[in-house]
């Protein structure tokens, strides 16, 4: 079994959006529309792990190769 550590600090939401260039609303509609990265709950906070995301845009980048 992996242990993995927890990174330094989850993202919010206008993390990804400042990260990536795009709109806080769109992060939101990605989660409605389950296209954007994983994201997850801590209690009414949406966070994402880094890793997640960078995993994400990883892939983005495959399919467009």
């Amino acid at each position: 079994m992996t242990v993995r550590t927890l990174p330094e600090r989850y993202l919010t939401p206008a993390d990804v959006a400042e990260l990536l260039g795009v709109p806080v609303e769109t992060v939101y509609q990605w989660r409605r529309k389950r296209t954007g990265p994983r994201g997850f709950r801590v209690g009414r906070h949406l966070r994402y792990d880094p890793n997640d995301v960078r995993a994400w845009v990883g892939s983005l980048m495959e399919g467009a190769a």
